[in-house]
């Protein structure tokens, strides 16, 4: 039988890993199973803000259930977070680390009911999880792979949709023919919508109130045309694929950190595991950072504003290099908001001919790989790294999301943001030969959105540090 291929026998066939990462042939993450645009992307930006919007997230995320008379002690072996006072119709957003403090990803963990939880997010931390479950009779995994890869696309598990917005609570009123329930941040509870028995978490996306709203698959027609129907009279926009990744901008989450796992011999392990079939395999990183190892693009839990995350109350993997780092210097989570006339010299420069231009920077997300990672300058340093960057019609910026270091990062600080891959760009399907700029910018709050920063960061902090 052929061995199939890993991700450490890739490796091994090159001798510049960061350069292997910046030249994989492999895209942005894409939205599958709904339209780019309902409407226009900026009608439907500004519907989260102003009434309400119904997102459909059933395709794009991976989900993994894990269930079994160890599934809290297997969980909480590998999370930074605490677990303490954790009980079933509570949910947490869950960072394990490698044994050398690095994140490997973030998910939303969803206790459902006695030793049963949901993960549900980008493929890293799953796979993660499935590794080290391994050899267990405790815990039974069950995953379920994103739309874009699977071979059944229309056979997911469960449907999942989030109505969030002004309005939301009016929506889910209407559509349950009851009070919104009054639920803390990230707690859960029952109700039921066209019929169904829905599972609602009380959730925030795009700085925002809302529900994040679950159940099995051969449900989701009846809830959504209830959603659709009930959302008419406030103003309810369906957002669409090409709108649904700019969201972010606006409430602060960075949902791109590279899983740190290409290095360390205590990886090894996990490298071979991980095949040609796995998300790390095909990785792709963008951008105009490029460290002298891959070990630049290693994320720590502070650096995505994950500090308050990180307790010592239990034992998990990656603890003691956590508390080698817990002192610091840390770099901070911050939004940068990019000089109207800078952007615009940029964008003018499309209209030259006979030169290199500048990147094409795509409306209403820019972002050209699975992992973007962009230069922030003072004065010619660098001063931290970009990693989403795109468009907010309810602020008219042009915003990124960054982490820097402690110096630079109070609000008002001039920086420079650097713009396009150096040498003309990487072979990646997405990049056009083009020329770097440099962009002014200035450092303001994460989230940039007033009522995420008053209304939904805080509980966010709170309840998912937990």
């Amino acid at each position: 039988m052929t061995k199939q291929p890993s991700v450490e026998a890739l490796l091994q066939g090159h001798d510049d890993i960061v350069t292997l990462l910046r030249n994989q042939q492999v895209g942005p993450n894409v939205y599958p199973g709904v339209p780019a645009e309902f409407s226009n992307w900026r009608s439907e930006q500004r519907a989260w803000a102003e009434t309400c919007v119904l997102f459909n997230q059933s395709y794009h995320m991976a989900e993994l259930m894990v269930e079994g008379p160890g599934a809290f002690d297997f969980l909480n072996g590998l999370g930074i977070n605490s677990f303490k006072g954790f009980v079933p119709n509570k949910a947490k957003q869950y960072v394990p680390v490698t044994p050398y403090g690095h994140v490997i990803g973030d998910v939303i963990l969803f206790y459902l009911a006695e030793q049963k939880f949901n993960l549900v997010g980008r493929a890293p931390t799953l796979n993660w999880l499935m590794f080290h479950a391994q050899g267990r009779d405790d815990v039974t995994l069950t995953y379920d792979e994103r739309t874009a890869v699977r071979p059944d696309p229309e056979n997911r598990r469960h449907y999942r949709y989030q109505v969030q917005g002004p309005g939301a609570a009016n929506v889910i009123a209407d559509a349950t023919g009851a009070p919104a329930p009054d639920l803390k941040f990230f707690n859960m509870c029952w109700m039921e919508i066209g019929g169904c028995r829905v599972h609602a978490l009380r959730h925030g996306m795009a700085g925002q109130p809302g529900y994040e709203l679950m159940g099995p698959w051969e449900d989701r027609d009846a809830v959504h045309s209830a959603l659709v129907a009930a959302g008419k009279a406030h103003g309810m926009a369906l957002v669409g694929g090409r709108t649904y990744s700019s969201n972010t901008l606006e409430s602060g989450w960075i949902p791109s950190p590279l899983p740190a796992i290409y290095t360390g011999e205590l990886l090894k392990p996990y490298r071979e595991w991980l095949t040609d079939k796995h998300y790390e395999y095909k990785a792709s990183v963008g951008g105009s950072y490029v460290p002298d190892s891959v070990e630049g693009y290693y994320l720590t839990p502070w650096d995505l504003g994950y500090g308050p995350f990180v307790k010592f109350d239990h034992d998990f993997v990656g603890r003691a290099a956590l508390e080698a780092m817990a002192a610091g210097p840390h770099r901070r989570k911050v939004t940068l908001a990019l000089d109207d006339v800078s952007v615009t010299n940029t964008l003018f420069a499309m209209f030259s001919k006979g030169e290199l231009r500048p990147k094409f920077m795509e409306f209403p997300s820019a972002v050209y790989a699975m992992h973007p990672f962009d230069r922030v300058e003072k004065d010619g340093q660098l001063v931290g790294l970009s990693t989403w960057i795109g468009y907010s019609a309810n602020e008219g910026k042009i915003l990124t999301l960054a982490m820097v270091d402690e110096r630079v990062a109070e609000p008002g600080t001039e920086v420079e943001f650097i713009w396009g891959e150096p040498d003309g760009g990487t072979s990646k399907p997405t990049v056009e030969p083009h020329r770097q700029v440099s962009i002014k910018a200035v450092v303001a709050a994460v989230p940039y959105s007033d009522v995420a920063r008053t209304s939904y960061a805080d509980s966010w902090r709170t309840k998912t540090a937990a």
